[in-house]
This record gives C-alpha cells, structure tokens and sequence, in this order.
C-alpha cells in the first residue's frame, strides 16, 4: 500500500509519552518513509527528541487540520488503545483527513472498510489499508519449521509492550551489518507498517495461528541464515494468547528474553507478579521443548528495555540482569544489539 513517495502524518492523541503510543513511536524510529506531522493534543509545538529520545525532528501539531499543512499524503493510526477499539472523536478526525484527499493506515481492529460513511468518502486513489486482517489459504500447525537450516530467533517477553519488535529489528539490522543474511519476520501490526513480511497474529483465528506462523517460517527458512521472529504478549499476561502458536510455528532454535528494568508485576494487571528472570527462564525453555515433544530453545541473552532510565542507572540495571541470570543483556536502542548478536552467533 505505502510506496516510498508517500509521506505520513501520525495520528498520535496522549501517545508520545504513554504506553498507548508504541505503534507511532516504532514508526517514528524505523520508517523510512517520510514523516511529515505527528498529531498529538497533548503536547504540540514540543521537541520530538526530547519529549521521546528518537533521534528524528518532526513538527508536534494538535489537529488533522493543523497536519494538513505539511501535506500528507497518508494517516497513519499509531495508537493502540485497549481492545483496539476506534473511538469516537478519531473517528472524526479520520472521516475528516479522507475528505481532504489522504489515505488510512488503521492498526486498530475496527475495520474502516466495514464503515460505509468512511469508505464511501473514497476517491480515487486513496485507499483505506486495514493492516489487522487475517490472510487467505492459513491451516494448522505441524511443527515442520524445525527442518529448516537456518537459525531461528524469537523474542519472548516478561509482559507485553516491553520491547519485543524493537529487540529483534536491531538484531535484524546488527546481523545484516555482519554481513549474513536475515529478515525480520512481523507478527503485529506495527511490523507491518514498516513494510515487512509477515502476519497480523492477533487477527487470527487460534486454530491457525502456528501454521500461519509456520507459513512464514518455510516462505524464507531456506533462503536466509538467520530468522527474527518478533515476539508477541507474555507467557505471564493472564490477557496474552499470542506467544505459545509462536513457539510451536517457529519451532526456534534461540530465544531471546526481553524486560523492562525493575518491572516486578504485569503492567495490566498489578496483582501478577513477574517471576524472577532465572524462573521467567525455565518457563519459557521448558514450554518451547514441551519436554522433548519438540526441540530445546534456550535462552542465549537479554534485552533490556531501560528507557525510563538515566544512563548510569541503566547501566547499573544491565549489570545487574547479567549477574542474575548469567547471559549477556544490554539494552539494544541504546547500547547496539552486538552483544546479543554475539551470544546468538556462538551458541
């Protein structure tokens, strides 16, 4: 849907410094299509870089209408709010950004094309891209991704929204810096906003929810040497369901834990507890073997996700994390990915 000449207005309410905002600010780190406006009420004329730490200065604008001066040619939704439901005041302000002539990418789970009133505002040319959409011709898991020759990495995570796809995007890019060949396999929609290959998993019926991942896995295990398989929920969110069909489609052969520092109990849900990272550990080992139904994945290294943090403070919270479970761990937006690319390479 997006080709390169495109350029992108953010829709971005109360995002850029809340949890909500993941899928706009990951946009704003990793496209490479241009970014032209960020919409956000809360914050505009403010620095982009200094209110987020992304290295990227677009103009913070409160209104669809304020956008329109840098001259979009797409909106994209970047926000995900609980349930992935569209409320009522963007709906509003997407009916109004159709009307003067932009494109939607929609994230959400409502879909924009069921809306009559939206995509009878169509005119030609635009288009209304509802990226969470289950693909055609999906069947069930079998397990056959653990034939494949190449290595097969997937990021699994202490809770959701601690950092999964960015972990493995900068191992993606590390690795190919190396010189091998990768590729970054989406399993959300923000991956697949950033134009890569992939599958919207929490779109898809659980039945066929490993298969579509095998399918991914057989479409390019024999072609690369290295698989990133961007992880998805939480074996410990009571609310996740999407990270057991990515063990069993991947069948992977190293897992890579990701965390953030000093985050005891699941954000959602404060009344669970997150185990200590050695117990975190032998859960996820324990349940990707299935006590030898399938092959052992262990974990080789930790991401650590130490945004909220001062340097010093992170650095001291990364050396912690090493002492306690005895692998690598460094926090890959900040430090590079290399120590974890290395931990995976020598496995």
């Amino acid at each position: 849907m997006l080709k390169p000449n495109d350029r992108i207005a953010i829709l971005l309410h109360d995002g850029l410094t809340s949890s909500r905002g993941k899928t706009g600010l990951s946009l704003l780190r990793y496209s490479q299509i241009p970014i032209v406006a960020v919409i956000d009420e809360t914050c505009p004329g403010q620095s982009l870089s200094q209110l987020t730490g992304i290295p990227r200065e677009v103009p913070i604008v409160a209104s669809v209408q304020e956008a329109l001066a840098h001259r979009p040619t797409v909106l994209s939704i970047g926000i995900a709010p609980s349930g992935g439901a569209l409320p009522e005041p963007w709906r509003q302000e997407i009916k109004q950004a159709i009307a003067a002539g932009l494109s939607i990418v929609n994230g959400l789970h409502t879909s924009l094309n069921d809306d009559p009133e939206l995509s009878g505002l169509l005119r030609d040319g635009q288009w209304l891209w509802d990226v969470r959409r289950e693909p055609q011709g999906l069947t069930v898991g079998s397990g056959k991704a653990r034939s494949l020759p190449c290595t097969r990495v997937l990021t699994v995570g202490t809770d959701m929204s601690v950092g999964k796809m960015s972990a493995s995007l900068e191992l993606n890019r590390a690795t190919q810096e190396r010189g091998l060949t990768s590729q970054f396999i989406a399993t959300g929609q923000t991956g697949l906003m950033l134009g890569h290959d992939g599958v919207p998993l929490d779109a898809v019926r659980v039945d066929f929810a490993a298969g579509a991942i095998e399918q991914l896995m057989m479409r390019y295990g024999y072609d690369y040497e290295v698989l990133y398989v961007e992880g998805q929920g939480s074996l410990m969110n009571p609310a996740s369901t999407a990270t057991l069909p990515l063990l069993r489609g991947s069948q992977p052969t190293h897992l890579v834990l990701v965390h953030r520092a000093g985050q005891t109990h699941i954000q959602s849900f404060p009344h669970v507890q997150i185990p200590p990272l050695p117990k975190v550990i032998q859960v996820y080992e324990t349940v990707a073997a299935a006590g030898g139904s399938f092959a052992s994945a262990k974990v080789v290294a930790i991401a650590l996700n130490t945004h909220h943090l001062p340097e010093e403070e992170a650095q001291q919270a990364i050396e912690q994390t090493q002492l306690e479970t005895g692998l690598p761990c460094t926090d890959v937006i900040r430090f590079g990915a290399e120590p974890l690319l290395k931990a995976i390479l020598s496995a």
